[in-house]
């Protein structure tokens, strides 16, 4: 019988792309703490794509599929979900940007370029607030679809066009699904301190790319505010509310003395609408009560990180 029968195979072929990293820190991870001597960063994502998502009218022959309701309208423009994109942009950033504020907390855009450069309120707000604007890509494309020279070009617009509009070149990377080759293309263009393309740990880590060490910080799709439209998902804030708190009580109180991370991640236009935006108003009250717990842009905590567990203690180059 052939060994290259895949039910058989115990290790995987030399393919494309990074290798797989399955057994990390194992029973002892790095202690760390952050901010000083927090125990857990929370770290809130706002995804901002209205405008650079796909559709008709930009000529992609193609509509967006992350939309309310289970509808498609296909070979035509879809002009409901193009309008639920714009609630987005119109409406939903900007009671995130009031109930970010009043909180007075910071967050990391994952922005598509094209996003912000359609709104340049948003960049100049999300500026003003130091918040920082991570790469979500030149558009918000799946980069598995772009050959590796497409890649390159649309990675290097997206640098271009973010330090444009924002006034600060991004140092941190993650698109829209990332392709084998993301990685090493984000590290050949330098200039990043890490990248999110993954949703391996709570924790960030050391990784070799290039024979270069190249830190990774993951994000997560649990607590993520996608999940109310689409299937396993969250039927209102309450769920999304419960969901948050049981990863923070969880990550306070893990069996351990170590500090963690907690990734969430939401959009415009959907937590931007006004039940959902409760649900996070809600959370944020709830984490700010704990002394022990920290909201952070996602680049301090990969410098916070990497001070205290620098590659040289993680990596054999």
């Amino acid at each position: 019988m052939s060994e290259t029968v895949s039910f058989y195979r115990r290790q995987d072929f030399d393919v494309a792309g990074p290798p797989r990293e399955l057994i990390g820190y194992g029973e002892h991870p790095p202690k760390v703490r952050w901010q000083g001597d927090k125990k857990v960063a929370i770290q809130l994502v706002v995804n901002y794509e209205e405008g650079s998502e796909k559709t008709y009218a930009m000529g992609d022959n193609e509509n967006d599929i992350l939309y309310e309701l289970p509808f498609a309208v296909e070979g035509q423009r879809d002009l409901a979900v193009e309008s639920m994109y714009e609630y987005g942009s119109r409406a939903g950033i900007w009671r995130l940007f009031r109930i970010f504020d009043q909180a007075d907390i910071p967050v990391t855009f994952f922005a598509a370029a094209v996003a912000l450069e359609r709104n340049p309120d948003v960049a100049a707000k999300l500026a003003a607030r130091g918040d920082e604007a991570a790469g979500h890509g030149y558009r918000w494309s799946n980069h598995f679809e772009m050959t590796r020279d497409e890649e390159r070009e649309a990675i290097k617009r997206a640098i271009a066009s973010i330090a444009e509009t924002t006034g600060s070149r991004p140092v941190g990377w993650y698109c829209r699904e990332m392709s084998v080759n993301t990685r090493e293309l984000v590290v050949e263009a330098g200039g990043f301190e890490y990248d999110s393309d993954c949703y391996s740990d709570d924790l960030p880590y050391w990784t070799a790319v290039s024979g270069r060490p190249h830190l990774v910080v993951p994000y997560s799709l649990v607590v993520n505010d996608a999940r109310y439209i689409v299937g396993t998902g969250y039927a209102n804030p309450e769920d999304f509310f419960q969901t948050a708190k049981s990863s923070l009580d969880r990550l306070r109180e893990d069996g351990d003395d170590l500090g963690r991370m907690m990734s969430i991640g939401i959009h415009p236009r959907v937590s931007g609408n006004p039940a959902r935006s409760a649900g996070l108003a809600r959370f944020i009250d709830y984490a700010q009560q704990f002394s022990d717990v920290a909201f952070m842009r996602r680049v301090d905590i990969a410098r916070d990180f990497a001070a205290q567990y620098p590659a040289e203690r993680a990596l054999t180059l």
